[in-house]
């Protein structure tokens, strides 16, 4: 099966949407457009009724209504759905379940309490941000990430992990283990700004793996598909084949 992004435009670039119950990462600089694709994500999924979490490493409740609050695509009537949570890591309820940074902790417990949060409420959308700082709640050694990760994907849940990435080539142990990769870009040009979105990686699904246009308007983030960037050409790829 698959799930609608909830953003205008993206589900073209993936055959219909993501496929479902698994690991996408999006990566790209600061300010490019990945906490509004992941809000949009996350509404959509409310406005389906489906139960939905957005874990923030660094940003409170209060902080991302704030974020939002220029776009009117409803993230502030997703938020007060019964069915949504919102754990920010840093309030009481976080550090009961994440620990405070740097404190010596019990992974296994870690990664048990994520998988049994998300199946035993349902969870079908899950927003992570971001990887940064997730690192350093799980990270006592190196492969404490991977293991999280690899918890979150033995659920049912359609899981986003936004990852602050500049450099399109410099992969992390993130992007091999998940089952896609997106990347936005945004850049200087004689033009002025230019943002762009690129579906890296995408298993099981043929993918336009092009820099497509993207622009922000009341309504949130919009993917242009009939709109290259940076000289590319159409086409599609197998996205089996970019694992």
């Amino acid at each position: 099966m698959r799930v609608s992004s909830g953003v205008d435009g993206f589900d073209e670039l993936v055959a219909g949407g993501l496929p479902e119950g698994r690991l996408y990462v999006l990566s790209g600089p600061p300010g490019s457009g990945k906490t509004t694709f992941s809000a949009q994500f996350l509404t959509e999924g409310a406005v389906r009724g489906e139960n939905c979490l957005y874990v923030s490493m660094h940003e409170t409740r209060a902080d991302i209504l704030e974020d939002m609050s220029g776009f009117d695509f409803g993230f502030d009537r997703a938020l007060n759905t019964e069915g949504v949570t919102y754990l920010d890591a840093l309030s009481s309820d976080g550090k009961r379940f994440f620990g405070m940074p740097g404190e010596r902790r019990d992974h296994a417990g870690l990664d048990n309490r994520i998988v049994s949060f998300v199946n035993s409420r349902g969870i079908g959308r899950v927003v992570i941000d971001s990887t940064m700082l997730l690192r350093f709640f799980v990270s006592d050694d190196d492969d404490a990430l991977i293991r999280f990760l690899s918890a979150l994907k033995r659920t049912d849940a359609t899981t986003l992990l936004i990852a602050e990435m500049t450099d399109p080539s410099a992969y992390a142990d993130e992007h091999y283990l998940a089952h896609g990769v997106v990347f936005f870009h945004n850049y200087l040009d004689d033009g002025g700004m230019t943002r762009g979105i690129q579906v890296v990686k995408m298993r099981g699904t043929s993918i336009d793996a092009d820099i497509r246009g993207i622009e922000f308007s009341e309504r949130g983030l919009r993917v242009l598909p009939d709109e290259p960037v940076g000289g590319t050409t159409d086409g599609t790829v197998d996205g089996a084949a970019g694992r």
